[in-house]
């Protein structure tokens, strides 16, 4: 399969000022910490479906104005499509109405993350668990919330309850996964990727994921086919472009470094991974480069 890929038009490459381990730095800080969360914007499928969902949903809610589970489902509608704010005043509503609705809290807590509100999210979550100290999306909720705070011991105690809970679950997998890689613990962390990946293949995250985990062992041609599969399962995946440059740079393929650096730049010109790589492999504006 042949793919090309060319430079945005009148991009100014500056200076290259991060070394390869500084790059690897920042595209790990992307990170995702939920698969499958699709953007929320009117061109998207979910988009439209969920507008669908809302007229049914606040007609059900008109008939039955005191009916929590409706306002708790409405609530992660709005979530999935970007209004938090609407998402919030469902969800008080529901836990208003019904002071031990786990799911609600945990539905709350995952806005309040979202939007960077992680004491807020930290305080829903455990409250989620003091209600159903089974109850998985909490774990992982707060586990995420640990991890961002830097509390490891308590993160990874989270990702395992959660595990030990669900071995099926691949996001508690993934996230567990991602905490090792923080750490360094890359081998773990290529262990857990790889147990998510095989619950779940038909995301990219886990395939990013699992890359720069082998891209900072030195494992540069499993990291490329990773990221060969991440960017046919995501192809406006600007992460997993801009890693799969850094591992064809790696094995020394620059045209297919460049060609996949382009494909970043031409999702976001000012993405400084993609921006340094391309100036790295000696990437020219406009020029056609082979991807595949």
């Amino acid at each position: 399969m042949n793919r090309s890929a060319s430079a945005m038009p009148g991009l100014t490459l500056p200076r290259i000022v991060h070394g390869l381990a500084c790059l690897i730095g920042v595209l790990a800080l992307a990170g995702c910490s939920t698969l499958g969360n699709p953007p929320a914007d009117s061109d998207n499928p979910l988009y439209t479906t969920s507008q669908s969902n809302l007229t049914s949903l606040s007609e059900v809610i008109e008939k039955h104005p005191n009916d929590p589970q409706a306002y708790n489902m409405r609530g992660s509608v709005y979530g999935e499509t970007g209004r938090n704010e609407q998402a919030i005043a469902d969800f008080d509503k529901a836990i208003g109405l019904d002071a031990n609705y786990a799911q609600a809290y945990a539905n709350r807590a995952l806005i309040y993350r979202k939007t960077g509100k992680l004491d807020l999210a930290l305080a829903d979550d455990s409250k989620a668990l003091a209600i159903d100290a089974s109850y998985v999306p909490a774990y992982l909720g707060r586990g995420i919330v640990y991890r961002e705070q830097g509390r490891s011991n308590q993160a990874l105690g989270d990702f395992n309850k959660a595990i030990a809970l669900r071995p099926d679950n691949a996001e508690a997998y993934y996230n567990r996964g991602l905490l090792y890689q923080s750490q360094g613990q890359h081998r773990f962390a290529i262990d857990d990727f790889s147990t998510a990946i095989g619950l779940v293949n038909r995301n990219a995250e886990p395939y990013v994921a699992r890359a720069l985990s082998y891209v900072a062992i030195g494992e540069n041609k499993s990291a490329a086919d990773d990221l060969d599969q991440a960017v046919q399962l995501n192809p406006l995946d600007l992460r997993a472009w801009a890693s799969r440059g850094l591992a064809y740079e790696r094995l020394g393929d620059k045209d297919k470094a460049a060609g996949s650096y382009a494909k970043a730049l031409n999702i976001n010109a000012k993405y400084e991974p993609a921006v340094t790589g391309f100036a790295r492999v000696g990437g020219k504006v406009g020029q056609t480069y082979q991807t595949f």
